[in-house]
């Protein structure tokens, strides 16, 4: 093998298969379309806790998308072998929010139509669902679920100041009943919660809002 040969091995010809303009074109939509999604997912969230962290894995994970998908684009054989490299790659982090998925799976579909070329279709798509859970996701309800919780000498009903009461929990002592009930607000007034807080039976009243999974 002399000095030529090197510079005509198959690594070295590589180098010119994806131009300089389409990795440049590509990498900066990607990072535009990560950042629409962060965009989104800020003005979605609806968590308890906001991470910043994940809105910036999500502009991440664009952009790692499109870039493995330009290099599997290019070569067959690479195409192969990432697909046996990502098989091992197992995602353990738990998500809280069930609409957290949705983003990273927005996020690797944005990536990887941008790589693909189809350009409108990546933008079309994205400004579609952005729109879509910006519309539903802040669409405001007083179906949400709380959990109304009542300290009280005596049992007391709830049924009348709320749309809808489900008793899920009841702790009884010697001087004191604890009752847990799941309720459905009719409105966005909580004043109910003063009324039943003045009740002679009652010592207090707590009202908390939750996702709807109750363990008891």
């Amino acid at each position: 093998m002399n000095f030529n040969d090197i510079f005509k091995s198959n690594f070295l010809q590589n180098v010119t298969v994806v131009s300089v303009m389409d990795m440049v074109l590509a990498i900066t939509l990607a990072f535009c379309m990560g950042i629409f999604i962060f965009f989104v997912y800020k003005r979605t969230f609806r968590g308890v806790m906001y991470s910043s962290s994940f809105g910036i894995t999500l502009i991440a994970i664009t952009m790692i998308s499109t870039l493995v998908i330009l290099a599997v684009t290019s070569n067959v054989v690479l195409s192969l072998g990432m697909v046996g490299a990502l098989s091992i790659v197992r995602f353990r982090t738990a998500i809280k929010e069930p609409l957290d998925i949705a983003f990273l799976f927005w996020s690797i579909a944005a990536g990887i139509v941008l790589a693909a070329g189809m350009i409108p279709l990546a933008i079309f798509g994205s400004v579609m669902i952005g729109l879509v859970l910006m519309i539903f996701v802040n669409k405001k309800t007083y179906d949400n679920p709380y959990i109304l919780v009542v300290n009280c000498a005596k049992e007391v009903s709830v049924g009348e100041y709320v749309d809808k009461s489900v008793l899920k929990s009841k702790t009884v002592t010697a001087d004191n009943i604890e009752l847990n009930y799941e309720v459905r607000l009719k409105n966005e007034n909580t004043d109910f919660v003063n009324e039943l807080s003045e009740l002679p039976d009652v010592n207090n009243v707590v009202l908390v809002s939750y996702n709807g999974d109750y363990m008891g």
